[in-house]
């Protein structure tokens, strides 16, 4: 039987919400193996002069623990 572990990130990007979730894949991959899938819970972003400057994530990232 495989056990899986779900952590909760935030993450930040000034290109677009997919490049920070692409950015909290990366950085948890650092400390994390066997990573498996991405939830996006929420999205937001930071507005300055009527655009968006910052896109923001709070993502759930689920991966394999070892045996």
């Amino acid at each position: 039987m495989n056990l899986l572990k779900v952590i909760e990130v935030l993450a930040e990007s000034d290109k677009s919400w997919e490049d920070a979730a692409q950015i909290a894949v990366k950085m948890a991959g650092k400390t994390v193996n066997n990573i498996k899938s991405i939830y996006i819970k929420e999205m937001d972003a930071t507005v300055d002069n009527n655009k968006i400057t910052r896109y923001r994530i709070n993502a759930k990232i689920s991966f394999l623990l070892d045996k």
